[in-house]
């Protein structure tokens, strides 16, 4: 399956679902982020151990926001079980980004 062909599925499993467009985008482009961020491996041939790098990724290197990474497995969580019909069993050891402070 190219990367184009699983795009073009999480499209259409997000629109069949009636999804905002929004939604659809953001989608999209974490699961691209997520598959250059293993080198253009396709997400079929990863597991828990890459999602939870990734994520981790997020939360130390880049510090991202809390919401910004639950954005990011949201999205990774919707490939794998509805586009890829793998459902990810066990995402342990993540980081959870911190949430951000109130000045």
């Amino acid at each position: 399956m190219s990367k184009s062909t699983l795009l073009s599925k999480i499209r259409t499993e997000i629109r069949r679902r009636n999804y905002s467009y929004q939604t659809e985008q953001a989608y999209t482009k974490w699961v691209v982020r997520f598959a250059k961020y293993h080198d253009l491996t396709h997400p079929k041939e990863m597991g828990e151990e890459e999602v939870v790098a990734y994520l981790n990724y997020l939360a130390h290197e880049q510090s991202v926001a809390a919401s910004t990474q639950n954005q990011a497995l949201c999205s990774i969580l919707f490939l794998y079980e509805h586009v890829l019909q793998q459902p990810l069993e066990k995402l342990n050891n993540f980081k959870r980004a911190d949430k951000p402070s109130v000045i």
